[in-house]
């Protein structure tokens, strides 16, 4: 563990110093990737942020904006319906869903326009029973 930083130390003298002492205590010689060129980017750290997620198999939604984040949870409802056992969860699930698409008709625009709208919890519900 490393020592904290000496006050009156600016931070870059700092971490210059603990790689300085890393490298001669032999801490930074067979390090995975050494010798080999830094891979080239397109794209700024968002891009980084969702190449990572997609290699680990996160969901990427939640770097949409809002109205595009919402926009696609009502498009994949009924792949989430599909999964759900009782009326009262699916229910449940759509006023959440609705609540959400409400606040952010609601708040500030980020982002594209809002158009997506709120999902008709009984027609929902019908579908959700016929599809069983």
């Amino acid at each position: 563990m490393t020592e904290r930083k000496p006050a009156g130390t600016s931070f870059e003298t700092w971490i210059d110093q603990q790689v300085r002492e890393a490298e001669e205590r032999g801490e930074m010689t067979d390090l995975p990737g050494h010798g080999k060129p830094i891979p080239q980017r397109n794209g700024g750290t968002m891009e980084w942020v969702a190449e990572k997620l997609r290699k680990e198999n996160v969901d990427t939604s939640a770097l949409l904006p809002p109205s595009l984040a919402l926009a696609k949870e009502v498009e994949d409802l009924p792949k989430r319906l599909a999964g759900l056992r009782s009326e009262a969860a699916v229910r449940e699930l759509v006023l959440d869903l609705n609540e959400r698409i409400r606040k952010a008709q609601l708040a500030p625009q980020i982002g594209p326009p809002m158009r997506t709208r709120q999902v008709d919890v009984e027609t929902t519900i019908a579908t959700w029973h016929a599809r069983r």
